[in-house]
């Protein structure tokens, strides 16, 4: 699974206690970019990030269903990614779209700090790619990938623009669904860390 569904979850978990299928459904719609994301991988994912102690078990709903919460360790991990824009390297799109498009849900200030920050890295990197242009490589190849590099830059400085606007003109923040998936996984004998408080 990708590590942008699994920062997803972190992020959405930053509004309280959920169950695993509600967490599926809320990145479904938080993250209408996405193609679809199996609910197995979803809980697989829940149990990685409670071995890692990013988050625990926080009681269950009155039908029985397990609850998740963030740790310590996790909120602290989804406020750092709040204020960072993943751009140590060339970002990938899709998890690019996923941080922006999700914290726009819950954090649109956030959601905006993190847009500066992508633009601010693609705009760079658009510089590079046309000095690169110009200095006229003679190999189609290189040029090639030069030219699909500089279209992605522009893609991504026009999209992460409209993003601006949008969260300028409108707050998209929103709690969790009240419509509530009726089933989920049911606790097995070893939950996911200790029991909440």
């Amino acid at each position: 699974m990708p590590v942008s569904v699994r920062e997803g979850l972190l992020t959405i978990l930053s509004l309280g206690p959920a169950y695993g299928l509600q967490l599926h459904a809320e990145l479904t719609s938080r993250a209408p970019h996405r193609g679809p994301v199996n609910a197995g991988q979803v809980y697989a994912t829940l149990d990685r990030l409670g071995k890692q102690g990013l988050i625990r078990s926080s009681g269950v709903t009155s039908d029985g269903l397990p609850l998740y919460r963030l740790t310590e360790q996790g909120a602290r991990a989804v406020d750092t990614a709040r204020e960072t824009a993943a751009v140590h390297t060339l970002p990938e799109w899709t998890e690019m779209l996923d941080q922006v498009i999700i914290e726009s849900s819950i954090q649109p200030g956030a959601a905006m700090a993190l847009a500066r920050g992508y633009r601010a890295w693609w705009a760079e990197d658009l510089a590079r790619v046309r000095s690169a242009l110009e200095s006229g490589e003679p190999r189609s190849d290189v040029r090639l990938a030069h030219l699909a590099r500089q279209a992605q830059a522009v893609a991504a400085l026009a999209w992460l623009s409209s993003v601006t606007d949008a969260l300028i003109d409108d707050d998209q923040s929103r709690p969790y669904s009240a419509d509530k998936p009726r089933r989920g996984r049911r606790p097995r004998a070893a939950a996911v860390g200790a029991p909440g408080p």
